[in-house]
């Protein structure tokens, strides 16, 4: 249990710091010694000479602003010029590949040999070579000039190189295609067609982009302008705040305190003791002022540091008791997670124990042990690194994996039991499907997902498994022909412990889904149910039930 702390009433204003008397007994005699040293204070010629100084950083300011504005406005304008000469290179260039395109197409035409072909294309080619030697010069220059205007617009100028090494990289391949030993007429025509209708669109774009940046710089030249134009007004509205503030905020309230210890003195002289003057500052008149209140503010403070105590104390008491709950709902988990893992491979292994026993070659039951038991052996890794891990829960291990192969793999551990029941077992072909995942905790999720058809759906006798991509995750469907899920249960059968109202008792304990969903969700993906079946997926003419579990593709 832990301790109440009672705050009574004080209806008489009795003090309530009797814990402090020592402290209360030293001020008392520092009110009352006339030799006691007086409190450190701001004094008014302080605040006088620390309004003047405010009133003069705004003028500095003023000034500041003035030559940062002129600095940055320059530094725009200079890269405005910078983007209307790359421009100019733009069209240099689209000069220079239209000739190289010309002289190309003449050169094939002309059916002229590799060599003479070769040196026809010379000059064009060498143009073009030193064009793009410039255009990296210009963007090496524009990036360090960016440098001004923030790591993004730095960042966008050096993307803009990947247009310029694609438009050259095609260049280069087209020239080394042209200069080929070969004289197919149609071939040389494709290599010149392909450079041809590849690099006009990266020239459009690299254009384009240029195009923006200029305009964007001159926008921004534009709001720099309307920007130092408000700053101005605001310096100037400042300074004329601040001069009147000056008057209204400091030598009239003074005044006001001057008459205010007048008629105080006078209110003494006459036999009134309570002065009730205000103690707002610590400086020269705000010291007169103190005196007659300190012991009430001593009493405020005592209360103040009280309320403050009691907040945390309680603030503390309710951290304890939600780590308390957390606590015991991870525990729960734990054990229930416990239960479903080891009664599912239990079970299988004391089926096949007593198949093995009724029939006349047990191999294949003793295998189906072997794999049962290693199946336990790794479910009892999992509790094993559970309780050793700082947190006490289930811990995955995402990583890169194909869907099919889970998928596979889980087939591969139930499919015997779908079709000792009668079911008939269909599988969706499809392709390899990555994504990112715990690959264990995955077939599990889709084990449990066909068991959870054997003991819920096996009357309907089908039931399909699916993979494919939807909406950025993979997504594996699992598809039955049973009774459905009526849609008040829906939210419930994903609950732990929860189970539909037609479940039959006995049928389960209810955390499968639940336990699918948590670890599906832990790896960023999702559980979804759809009942009655949609029309592209239905297996005949039930309701049917279909469960897709969603795992994060591989970006």
């Amino acid at each position: 249990m832990s301790p109440t702390v009672q705050i009574t009433e004080n209806p008489e204003n009795v003090p309530l710091c009797s814990a402090h008397a020592s402290s209360s007994g030293a001020f008392a005699a520092t009110q009352h010694d006339p030799a006691a040293p007086p409190r450190r204070a701001v004094s008014l010629k302080t605040k006088l000479a620390a309004g003047a100084g405010m009133i003069g950083l705004v003028a500095l300011l003023s000034s500041a602003l003035t030559v940062v504005g002129m600095d940055r406005v320059g530094d725009r304008i200079a890269a405005s010029l910078q983007a209307e000469r790359r421009l100019a290179r733009y069209a240099v260039l689209s000069t220079e590949a239209s000739t190289f395109l010309v002289v190309a197409a003449e050169a094939i035409q002309s059916g002229l040999p590799p060599e003479a072909r070769a040196a026809r294309l010379s000059p064009a080619a060498a143009d073009l070579d030193r064009t793009f030697d410039l255009m990296r010069s210009d963007l090496a220059a524009a990036v360090d000039e960016a440098a001004a205007l923030g790591l993004a617009e730095q960042s966008r100028r050096a993307s803009q190189g990947i247009a310029i090494a694609r438009m050259e990289a095609l260049f280069r391949t087209a020239r080394a295609g042209l200069a080929s030993d070969t004289r197919d007429r149609e071939r040389l025509q494709g290599v010149l067609n392909g450079f041809a209708h590849a690099f006009d669109p990266l020239l459009n774009e690299a254009v384009g982009d240029e195009i923006r940046t200029r305009d964007a710089i001159l926008t921004r030249i534009a709001a720099l302008r309307r920007s130092l134009t408000g700053l101005a007004l605001a310096v100037a509205a400042l300074a004329a705040l601040m001069v009147g503030g000056f008057y209204l905020g400091l030598l009239r309230p003074q005044f006001d305190r001057l008459d205010r210890a007048r008629q105080a003195t006078r209110r003494i002289g006459a036999g009134d003791f309570a002065p009730d003057l205000p103690e707002r500052t610590a400086d020269e008149i705000g010291q007169l002022f103190a005196e007659t209140n300190r012991a009430a503010t001593a009493l405020a403070c005592d209360r103040a540091r009280l309320n403050d105590t009691i907040r945390a104390r309680t603030e503390d008491l309710r951290a304890a008791n939600a780590a308390l709950a957390r606590i015991d709902a991870d525990r729960r988990r734990f054990f229930a997670d416990i239960s479903h893992e080891l009664r599912t491979p239990l079970t299988v292994i004391l089926m096949e124990a007593e198949l093995g026993l009724k029939g006349a070659a047990p191999q294949d039951a003793f295998a189906t042990i072997q794999a049962r038991a290693q199946r336990l052996s790794r479910r009892i890794d999992d509790l094993l690194r559970v309780a050793r891990s700082e947190s006490g829960r289930i811990e995955l291990c995402p990583e890169p994996m194909d869907l099919r192969i889970a998928l596979a793999e889980a087939l591969a551990e139930t499919r015997a039991e779908l079709e000792a029941a009668g079911l008939e077992v269909t599988v969706v072909p499809g392709s390899a499907l990555r994504a990112t995942g715990d690959p264990n905790w995955v077939r599990q999720v889709i084990a449990g997902l066909a068991r959870n058809v054997l003991r819920h759906a096996r009357e309907g006798g089908r039931v399909a498994f699916s993979v494919g991509p939807e909406a950025g995750y993979g997504c594996v469907r699992v598809v039955d022909n049973g009774p459905g899920i009526p849609q008040k249960d829906r939210a419930r059968v994903l609950e732990r412990f929860g189970r539909g109202s037609a479940a039959p008792p006995g049928e389960g304990f209810g955390i499968g889904l639940a336990l699918a969903r948590w670890v599906l969700e832990q790896q960023g993906g999702h559980i979804a149910i759809e009942s009655p079946v949609p029309d592209g997926f239905r297996l005949g003419t039930a309701p049917g039930t279909l469960v897709g579990a969603y795992v994060p593709l591989v970006d």
